[in-house]
């Protein structure tokens, strides 16, 4: 399907990888593996075309189709996800138009027996034959079921995509690609914005894919169930395997004893015939031998042995002061966003050296419960921490936040304190960002290396109680290793919202399951939760995958024109938007109320401040009276 040979790519003037060589045959499910800023997102671009490389070649069977998912995605603002998935079908839906054309015509021409009106039919049939030979009386049904794969429910489909956050619209531009008929699949980290019981539906559909597969990810587990070949990119050369990652660890680790061993014995080779050269060549008689061993010696081929980079970041997560016994207490708190219930009577309580993983589906409330814990959001009910708590906390959105133009020194000054800014660079170092890589705008940083420098801020601050949401995107699978080791000797607690398995496994020993508003406890690691929710293996996760569909509203649906379809899309759309306004207004007038409470007098003196505040009021009552005029409208349908 695809040669490649002798592939360099430079970056002003220096090598990011040179002269590497591999064919892609149809079957092959690679993980394309390496360090962060080893090349792996930029042989992808490399391989779809988007960039050029800086020498060699590659060589693509005739007709491939090649399909990419990207981590910067572009969306077209106005579409609902139904029409964005859509898009994958971009000629069975120019076909559609055309047939409609068609069709018109014949129901309003009488020109029955005129050339005109027979080549009608003639296209129509044409039309008609390339329409089913594409899947055109599938595509619908096969788009839902996608959509539902990764996590979307039936109530979402006719929303806009503009009410979405990055990882969702991550979703529906994946499954746009799963949905076209592609040869070659590159997928550059396809699980940073799923949860565990979507990266398993993921893995069960990539495994009987078809067609030839690339792709870059930092998940062990999932790198060991979908592939079938790994290659490293390390030190700007490519190790090239036919087993999946775990496999390929082992075998590697063989391969480079066994040079090892052979080098060990090539130089004592070398050495013996060196030391009969120096003999011999001091004896005329023996002159020709010497001459003879020389030119041995000049032909040999050195035994190289693989170079590892073994650069690693240096972490330690130590405790600012001992707390008390109860860390987070919290009775019947709630959370909602508009009309959507999040989270509903919850009862909670965590002690000091918990170790925590928050799991369930995307939407559930698991980073919310961590932002009320850390006061980011309001909500009602009663959540209090303990006595000598000091939270340090790592948002799932925190690289994103880094100021674009600052360097990377410029950014851990700033949120340095006196007593630590003297240990910047030390800290910076520790993290690999020694010497030049210091002055690094943050702009110019990949995910992996914004998440590493997060990470680094984050200990700038005390803290004895650490909440990490979803800390490992973007970092490769040695900082993974790092971070997971140094969290596991962290003695403070540990509330951990994460998707990775194989990085939880072994790190905590409770598990909060999110779901239905609700959470249930689970005392056991994250091995122990999948078996009780029957995801032992891949198969089961597929089987509890059931959706409920309410048969008299989707008959309800078919009955309506096109024209109705369209008003009821739009009703929807405004209810989505007034229910967000709702919730940023809600949010403001806590910040507002708060505020009060711990200054009244000064808060209140502000010029116009309760004219303002009783407009923001009657805004909010007049928002809540135009939702129930619109979700009665919405009703009636």
């Amino acid at each position: 399907m695809l040669n490649v040979h002798n592939l360099t790519v430079s970056f002003m003037g220096t090598d990011l990888f040179s002269g590497i060589t591999f064919k892609l045959n149809k079957g092959d499910r690679i993980g394309l593996i390496g360090k962060n800023g080893a090349g792996k997102s930029t042989l992808l671009k490399v391989l779809s075309k988007d960039i050029e490389s800086s020498a060699g070649t590659m060589a693509f069977d005739k007709d491939i189709e090649i399909g990419f998912l990207r981590q910067d995605i572009e969306f077209v603002e106005g579409r609902t996800i139904l029409e964005e998935a859509y898009q994958a079908f971009e000629e069975i839906k120019e076909i559609e138009l055309k047939l409609d054309a068609i069709n018109e015509q014949l129901a309003t021409r009488t020109d029955y027996e005129s050339e005109a009106y027979s080549q009608l039919i003639i296209d129509l049939t044409d039309l008609t034959e390339r329409y089913e030979l594409l899947g055109g009386y599938n595509y619908q049904g096969d788009t839902e079921k996608i959509l539902q794969g990764l996590g979307f429910q039936r109530e979402d489909f006719d929303k806009l995509t503009d009410t979405f956050s990055g990882g969702w619209r991550m979703r529906i531009e994946l499954a746009k690609l799963l949905l076209q008929n592609n040869d070659i699949l590159l997928l550059d980290e396809p699980t940073n914005h799923l949860d565990i019981e979507s990266i398993i539906w993921l893995e069960n559909f990539l495994k009987s894919y078809g067609g030839a597969i690339v792709l870059v990810s930092h998940d062990k587990m999932f790198l060991d169930n979908v592939t079938n070949r790994t290659i490293e990119i390390s030190l700007g050369q490519i190790y090239d395997y036919k087993k999946p990652y775990s496999q390929f660890l082992l075998l590697r680790g063989e391969i480079k004893e066994k040079q090892l061993q052979a080098q060990k014995n090539q130089e004592k080779e070398i050495k013996q015939k060196q030391l009969l050269i120096n003999k011999f060549k001091a004896k005329a008689s023996k002159a020709s031998m010497a001459q003879s061993l020389m030119k041995q010696l000049d032909k040999v081929e050195l035994i190289e042995v693989d170079q590892d980079d073994n650069a690693a970041m240096n972490v330690r997560f130590a405790i600012s002061k001992e707390p008390g016994k109860i860390v987070v207490e919290a009775e019947k708190i709630s959370k909602s966003y508009g009309d959507k219930h999040v989270l509903e009577n919850v009862d909670l309580l965590i002690e000091r050296s918990s170790k925590i993983a928050f799991v369930g589906q995307n939407g559930q409330g698991k980073s919310t419960l961590a932002k009320m814990m850390v006061g980011e959001i309001p909500f009602e009910g009663y959540l209090k921490l303990g006595h000598n708590v000091e939270i340090g906390y790592f948002a799932q959105n925190q690289s994103e936040h880094l100021p674009p133009e600052k360097t990377v020194l410029e950014i851990m000054e700033d949120a340095a304190t006196d007593g630590n800014r003297m240990r910047v660079r030390d800290m910076l170092g520790s993290f690999l960002f020694g010497g030049d890589a210091v002055d690094k705008k943050a702009k110019v940083l990949s995910g992996g290396e914004r998440n590493r420098l997060a990470l680094c801020k984050l200990l700038l601050s005390p803290f004895n109680v650490l909440i990490m949401d979803e800390p490992t995107n973007h970092l490769d699978i040695a900082s993974k290793n790092v971070l997971k080791e140094a969290l596991r000797q962290f003695n403070g607690t540990l509330i951990l919202v994460s998707h990775d398995r194989d990085f939880l496994q072994g790190l905590t020993s409770t598990v909060f399951g999110f779901k239905d508003k609700v959470i249930k406890e689970y005392l056991g690691d994250i091995d122990y939760f999948l078996e009780q929710h029957k995801m032992e293996n891949l198969r089961e996760a597929e089987k509890r995958t059931v959706v409920k569909v309410d048969k008299s509203t989707s008959k309800k649906a078919h009955e309506l024109t096109r024209d109705q379809e369209k008003q009821l899309r739009k009703l929807k759309n405004k209810l989505s938007k007034i229910e967000t306004q709702i919730s940023d207004l809600e949010t403001e007038i806590a910040k507002i109320d708060l505020q009060l409470a711990e200054n009244y007098d000064e808060v209140s003196s502000k010029p116009n401040f309760f004219e303002k505040y009783k407009a923001k009021k009657a805004q909010l009552d007049s928002l809540m009276s135009d939702w129930e005029q619109v979700e009665q409208e919405v009703t009636d349908f």
